[in-house]
């Protein structure tokens, strides 16, 4: 009862009071109302900014209900995505999305995602920078990785860059590289489903690839999507031109293609995130397949924008069109990476 009236006094303060210092409020399950800017709401965590404590970090278990007269982006665990501001509900862990004239009452526990709807280009702007490598002094070889991505958000769809550079030095010289970019558009399509749209381009010396370009569509089914882990499989097709370093000449072929991803967040000190994916590509034009392989653990150090782990990747190809080039390519670095926004 003490609960209710209290939702009820902070969802009654006039709004000249309440929202014209354009404040969020969140009121915690113990009856604590806090004030601010309500960053973003991802794995079972909320960002929330406010005056003179600068920005915090605290479980999304903690949160009662939220009042806030801004326009979010609202990602239900059903994959239905709202958009809409929220208004206090007297519901234990519950809330209002108010969409134009109507509200909708959902449990906090089934929000996956929430983000601002916001109008500047760079606040929309997300992703992480990754430094990282390795050295040897018995063999004398040293190893370099830089990698990244940029994510842009909108209402229904998402832009992404991902970029991944590895370098191995021996004897000061170039031993080996691998090198990966690529451009993608995803759109959230219905409940569980998406679609996928990229282009890329990549480079392995010990796989024999001197360039491999190469356009993917994707059906995206999640399995899972929750406050702590999202899994979701892809299947589609992949269209490819690519040169070896030898004088065989460029191809073009055609490939199914099927990806598996899967992305951990643990909210509790210390704070964990974990990427993984498998990519597996059997070719309609010959009878060649390639599979991939990348591992990424990392930890929380300082803050959340600060966290160091390693990458692992494998590369398989049964017919490298380098007649002599590995069939397989692997590597591993420890990394410090930063995170935007």
């Amino acid at each position: 009862m003490l609960f209710i009236i209290l939702v009820f006094l902070v969802a009654m303060t006039p709004q000249t009071s309440l929202f014209a210092q354009k404040t969020d409020t969140i009121v915690h399950v113990n009856g604590n109302i806090m004030k601010g800017e309500l960053k973003k709401l991802i794995y079972g965590v909320a960002t929330w900014k406010m005056d003179g404590m600068g920005t915090i970090s605290f479980e999304e278990i903690k949160i009662n209900t939220i009042i806030s007269n801004k326009q979010f982006e609202i990602k239900m665990k059903s994959g239905l995505v709202y958009l809409g501001s929220f208004q206090a509900s007297t519901e234990k862990r519950s809330v209002y999305v108010v969409r134009d004239s109507d509200r909708l009452l959902v449990k906090i526990e089934n929000i996956v995602s929430i983000y601002p709807i916001k109008n500047s280009f760079w606040l929309r702007v997300s992703g992480d920078f990754s430094i990282g490598g390795n050295y040897s002094k018995g063999s004398d070889i040293a190893t370099l990785d830089f990698s990244g991505n940029l994510n842009y958000r909108r209402e229904k769809t998402s832009t992404s860059i991902i970029w991944d550079t590895n370098n191995t030095y021996q004897s000061d010289s170039l031993n080996s590289s691998k090198s990966d970019l690529s451009l993608s558009w995803e759109r959230l399509i219905k409940n569980y489903w998406s679609i996928v749209v990229s282009v890329g381009g990549s480079q392995n010396t010990e796989l024999g690839t001197k360039l491999r370009i190469g356009i993917n569509g994707l059906g995206i089914r999640n399995i899972f999507y929750s406050s702590w882990n999202r899994l979701y499989v892809g299947a589609g097709l992949n269209l490819t031109q690519e040169t070896p370093y030898d004088d065989s000449g460029t191809t073009e072929d055609l490939a199914g293609k099927f990806a598996l991803v899967w992305k951990v967040y643990k909210f509790t000190s210390p704070k964990i995130w974990i990427d993984a994916n498998i990519d597996f590509l059997p070719y309609i034009t010959d009878s060649r397949y390639r599979a991939v392989f990348n591992l990424n653990p990392k930890i929380s150090v300082w803050s959340d924008d600060f966290k160091v782990g390693f990458k692992f990747y494998y590369a398989y190809d049964s017919q490298p069109l380098t007649t002599s080039a590995s069939n397989d390519d692997y590597g591993i670095n420890f990394q410090l990476t930063y995170s935007l926004h």
